[in-house]
């Protein structure tokens, strides 16, 4: 088996001559049958993003003079829960916090940490109360340049498989799952997942991405801590660490469900080509990567299979805009049912868009213009065809981060 070591490789990126490709740029090859051969490529730099529960935030930030409170209690942020600890910061005016990126605020139940979190690394202003232990109550406002330390801690992250839910039932209904709640009787589809970008499914058993190793979070330097709370061979995900502050804003975000907001993430992650064997798992693409249809009621209800080629295909990644049919609706629905908020006042921030397709599927004056696709199943001994209405992962944001990596690797400003 021929192989090659990481010294190698980045003697090749320092003398400029490595042949590093991002997995859209790799798999567009293979799937042309031009595939560079084992010698002719050095680095595949992989990415995904998508909603990601299991995010969480360690702040730590001053909220008064010292000596005004002994320690918090509860701490509040635009309404958001955060828990105060684990240091009490005694009498010095101080928090420390933890903010999962599942809470939901106390005033608005599709606002939650994910959406704090953006609005915190975009600068903006942010209402705090602390409650103290001794009973009294800290009204401030802080800004970015008011936190000391802020890091993300992703408990599970970069999930490789994931699972597309359908509503065979005739009742509508919520679930994380889900922009909004599902409509029945097979009315739509909703996935995750960016397929053969991922960088798990890119690299099985492990072999290059272990912990220890650095990886781009949300455009800032990370590092895998290890495998993630509910990993297992068959569905492995990562646990990753970096610092918020470092990252940019648009790769992460909001993103309301039919249960209330959560935060998506962009992860990008090299694959050094050592051997053959991860050359060979790099020629993995989107049909070839399988995902059960299941009832929106829950995972344990699998109804059929698919796989990535069919809900990704050559659909369209972001919506086209006539803001001439838009007809000024009292209630505009778009703006309702968009999880990132990208759609107000008649004008779509394709910024704040993660291509979900959300738009385009329930604007009732067809404004928006995006293919989404349709899967065809069988399911209950019957031959459907299920649009697909929303998505959950956003492939152009994964390209996105995964071509800035290359970049940064082949200017040295990323060290293998």
């Amino acid at each position: 088996m021929k192989k090659r070591d990481i010294n190698q490789i980045n003697k090749r990126i320092d003398d400029g001559e490595a042949n590093i490709y991002t997995a859209e740029e790799f798999k567009k090859l293979i799937k042309e049958d031009n595939a560079p051969s084992f010698d002719e490529v050095d680095v595949v730099t992989t990415g995904t993003c998508g909603v990601m529960s299991g995010t969480a935030a360690i702040l730590n930030f001053i909220v008064s003079e010292p000596g005004e409170f002994i320690r918090a209690d509860k701490v509040y942020l635009n309404g958001v829960p955060a828990y105060a600890g684990p240091c009490p910061n005694e009498w010095l005016g101080e928090v420390d916090v933890i903010l999962h990126g599942t809470s939901h605020s106390i005033n608005d139940e599709g606002y939650g940490g994910g959406f704090l979190l953006k609005d915190i690394m975009e600068g903006k202003s942010v209402d705090v109360r602390v409650e103290s232990v001794d009973g009294k109550t800290i009204e401030n406002t802080i800004t970015k340049s008011d936190i000391n330390r802020a890091q993300i801690i992703g408990s599970r992250m970069a999930f490789k498989n994931y699972t597309a839910f359908t509503n065979p039932n005739s009742e509508a209904v919520s679930s994380i799952f889900a922009a909004t709640p599902l409509e029945g009787n097979l009315s739509g589809l909703t996935f995750s997942g960016c397929g053969d970008l991922n960088p798990l499914e890119n690299d099985l058993p492990h072999n290059v991405i272990k912990t220890g190793k650095k990886v781009l979070l949300n455009d800032a330097e990370a590092f895998i801590l290890g495998d993630g709370t509910r990993s297992n061979p068959q569905k492995p995900n990562l646990m990753l660490s970096g610092d918020l502050t470092q990252m940019d804003s648009y790769y992460f975000g909001g993103f309301k469900t039919g249960q209330g907001g959560e935060i998506f993430n962009t992860v990008a992650i090299p694959i050094p080509v050592l051997n053959e064997e991860i050359y060979n798992n790099l020629l993995i693409c989107d049909s070839d990567v399988t995902l059960p249809v299941a009832d929106i009621k829950g995972r344990h209800l699998p109804l059929a299979e698919t796989n990535y080629y069919e809900l990704w295909g050559t659909y369209d990644l972001r919506p086209q805009y006539d803001r001439a049919k838009c007809s000024v609706c009292d209630s505009c629905e778009v703006e309702n049912v968009c999880p990132t908020n990208a759609f107000s006042n008649q004008r779509l921030d394709l910024s704040r868009c993660f291509g979900c397709g959300m738009c385009a599927n329930f604007c009732s004056h067809d404004a928006f213009d995006m293919n989404t696709g349709s899967v065809d199943l069988k399911i209950n001994e019957k031959d459907v065809n299920i649009p697909i209405i929303c998505r959950q992962s956003d492939r152009l944001r994964a390209n996105k981060l995964s071509l800035k990596l290359k970049k940064m690797i082949k200017s040295g400003e990323f060290k293998l």
